[in-house]
């Protein structure tokens, strides 16, 4: 045991390497890792992993148990509302930096303030990381915010080294009849084919009030669509697709009038991002999170622990 103790202190207090300590004691270096190895099990040395100020390693994980998650980002950030915006891209932008690998189909939601704040602060990736970067939502607007939509998916496509593939339309059309046209247009049709490949989904999380970015984009639903939404149960949505508070999709009037991808494919996507936080929202992401439309959440502090109050 003195042996034990000996071997542990000159490795973890002193810094030596195993070597060093073989030849300072005179025996093999399998001896010596078989010692430490050995103080572990007797529990003489113990690991204890502090979280610095600002990671929340424990509410990730009680999330990730919570509703079944692959894995969750827990900011910390001050304010509320469209304060919570810099922090969650800064987040989603270091998220995306370690977790592209190569050869990634990326889907992205066109109207997210947040998404398009976190490629002004993504680092480009050499080599390629990326095939293509592709609209999951029709991402045509009013001339002012248009730009929005196309940039996020441009930029995107620059820094990973893909090819980007936009969806040349309103996301919301006037009818049934357009819808159609539309999806057989070349452009269109491109961007729906790709839906089917995607591996990885980045995704706003929408409550019922539209972001100013989708008011202004002439994409959001009509007040009386939104009071009919609020009769059915919908808390929220990902790409425009309607869902209540346990996840499961609602019968919106407008749902054959979407350009944007369906559920079932969505929710077929290996990786889904969600990135969303302030408490207006905790409702829609906590739908979003039951019913499978994300797996991987990205979310600020308050958030986190009102999602695991209830």
């Amino acid at each position: 045991m003195r042996l034990l103790v000996k071997v542990a202190r000159m490795y973890h207090e002193r810094g030596m390497r195993q070597p060093e300590i073989a030849a300072h004691l005179n025996m093999s270096q399998p001896r010596v890792s078989r010692l430490l190895k050995e103080a572990v099990d007797r529990g003489v040395v113990r690991t204890v992993v502090v979280s610095p100020e600002g990671v929340h390693a424990e509410l990730e994980d009680a999330l990730v148990e919570r509703y079944g998650l692959r894995d969750a980002v827990v900011v910390e950030v001050e304010g509320a509302g469209l304060d919570v915006i810099p922090a969650l891209a800064a987040a989603t932008a270091a998220y995306l930096d370690a977790t592209l690998k190569g050869g990634d189909v990326i889907g992205v939601s066109s109207w997210s303030a947040t998404l398009l704040e976190s490629v002004k602060v993504m680092r480009a990736k050499t080599p390629s990381v990326a095939e293509k970067v592709v609209q999951m939502i029709g991402g045509s607007g009013s001339p002012e915010v248009q730009l929005h939509a196309t940039r996020l998916t441009s930029r995107l496509a620059e820094l990973t080294g893909a090819r980007p593939v936009f969806a040349p339309s309103a996301a919301l059309v006037g009818s049934r009849e357009l819808h159609d046209l539309l999806s057989r247009e070349p452009a269109m049709a491109e961007a729906m084919q790709a839906w089917s490949c995607l591996t990885l989904a980045v995704l706003g999380i929408g409550t019922l009030e539209p972001s100013p970015l989708l008011r202004r984009s002439g994409n959001a639903i009509s007040p009386a669509d939104q009071r009919q939404l609020e009769e059915l149960g919908a808390v929220g949505d990902v790409c425009a697709r309607y869902f209540d508070e346990d996840g499961s999709p609602v019968d919106a009037p407008f749902n054959d009038r979407i350009i944007g991808i369906d559920p079932d494919r969505l929710r077929a996507v290996e990786r889904r991002i969600g990135v969303a936080g302030g408490l207006n929202k905790v409702a829609a992401i906590r739908g979003a999170a039951r019913g499978g439309w994300i797996n991987i959440l990205i979310t600020d502090v308050e958030v986190a622990r009102d999602l695991l109050a209830d």
